[in-house]
């Protein structure tokens, strides 16, 4: 008896560590984009958002599916498929790289096909990862500790991802194409190689699925306006999040704009990862404070700190600049200056830190039984991720670069008002509590 249990926590710790590998691989497959669409813009002007735009797209097609999938299948089998499908996409990723050498139409084509797989994958994994890490735990304060653990993960990933393809990238060139970045593309299909065989190896107990009384509700979330003002401040939030980095790399990649004439993209990258750094240690922060501070007063806060960030950025612009760290593969690490507007832009970081989770519990207080369908709808409104940079992409290269970041303190304004006024539950008449079903006589 002894030696099973043994087995079995020996069992239960690779597959938390699988988890935390899954969890990292969400955030290289998200972060991958925007470094890459440098690459692709550098060939087509208009591309540089399109891998990015495609990697979300899959949102608003899988979110409500991919939790069907845990329902029907389990989480085991949801997360095989995910592995399996993220594999693909990333294969299509690198063999884009042997089409036409890396270059042209057709490689772009299959890069976008492999981005939009890699989407459904992500999309997956961020539905079962979470659920998963909290069964492994034993549910409760373990279960609660291991989701964290692995949110850190996610985030590191997420740091990394665009200063590796920096450093891998180093300045856009003629002779610059998607073959420079291979190496990290082969690195996660190994992890998900990997993890697919360790996963189907394991033995993981399932949880109960809840039984169906077949009734129909008479309502659903869209029903709460504080639900459906949430529903668009997360689709407005996600595409905030990304587009901030994603803009601020292409800004400091391109001499003409950002005067950085020698490792652009290296640099641009180096900034951007301490943005998904400071996201990281906001997290941490939050995580702390959460128990005293509530969502609504974090959310107020970070929003009216946000607009004031981007507002100087918008300002200051190019007016002065700043020595920070770079590394490149051939120049190793050097000091570069950078526009003074990439700082403010970069402590954004610490105010969308905390806004999912803001905006997401403000939004399903009080739904009570229509919650698990209003976290469905908010997976597919991360597609506001694709849509909201290639619209701030585009306004960069028709009006400016600091011009593109109006629309974030658009974002960050609607963020406030909903924090304030749009997250009151002014549907309390509607019942949400479950039907007790009558015992049968």
């Amino acid at each position: 008896m002894k030696t099973n249990s043994t087995a079995k926590q020996g069992s239960n710790m690779v597959a938390v560590v699988t988890m935390f590998f899954l969890f990292a691989m969400v955030s290289f497959v998200t972060n991958l984009a925007a470094p890459v669409g440098t690459i692709w813009k550098n060939s087509y002007e208009w591309s540089g958002m399109l891998g990015n735009l495609m990697n979300f797209a899959a949102y608003l097609f899988m979110g409500i599916p991919a939790g069907n999938m845990l329902s029907r299948i389990g989480y085991k089998k949801t997360a095989l498929w995910a592995l399996g499908v993220g594999f693909v996409g990333l294969t299509l990723q690198y063999l884009c790289s042997l089409v036409g050498g890396g270059t042209g139409m057709a490689a772009l084509v299959v890069y976008l096909l492999g981005a939009f797989i890699c989407g459904f994958s992500v999309c997956i994994l961020n539905t079962v990862v979470n659920p998963m890490l909290n069964l492994l735990g034993g549910g409760g304060n373990r279960g609660n500790q291991l989701v964290q653990m692995g949110g850190s993960f996610n985030s590191l990933a997420g740091t990394l991802t665009p200063f590796v393809v920096g450093m891998l990238v180093g300045q856009i060139t003629k002779d610059t194409n998607i073959s420079n970045v291979t190496p990290l593309v082969l690195i996660g299909m190994a992890i998900f190689l990997i993890s697919f065989f360790v996963i189907a190896r394991l033995n993981i107990s399932e949880p109960a699925q809840p039984a169906k009384t077949g009734k129909k509700d008479a309502h659903s979330p869209w029903n709460f306006r504080h639900t459906v003002l949430g529903v668009i401040g997360i689709f407005c939030y996600v595409g905030m999040e990304v587009g901030i980095p994603a803009v601020l790399i292409f800004y400091l990649s391109d001499p003409a704009a950002s005067g950085i004439t020698e490792n652009g993209v290296a640099i641009g990258t180096a900034v951007a990862a301490v943005y998904w750094l400071l996201m990281l240690v906001g997290r941490v922060v939050s995580s702390f404070i959460s128990g005293k501070v509530s969502s609504r007063a974090q959310l107020t806060t970070v929003t009216v700190a946000g607009i004031i960030l981007v507002i100087l950025a918008i300002t200051i612009g190019n007016s002065f600049s700043m020595q920070v760290p770079a590394y490149s593969v051939e120049d190793g690490f050097t000091l570069a200056q950078v526009p003074a507007a990439a700082l403010f832009l970069v402590l954004c970081g610490l105010c969308t830190s905390v806004m999912w989770g803001g905006i997401f519990n403000l939004a399903v207080e009080g739904l009570g039984k229509y919650t698990a369908k209003a976290s469905g709808i908010f997976m597919m409104m991360v597609v506001g991720g694709g849509i909201l940079p290639l619209i701030m992409e585009w306004v960069a290269r028709h009006v400016g670069y600091m011009s593109s970041y109006w629309i974030v303190v658009a974002v960050m304004a609607y963020l406030f008002f909903y924090a304030i006024i749009g997250s009151k539950n002014v549907n309390k008449d509607i019942p949400v509590e479950e039907e007790e079903i009558p015992n049968a006589i």
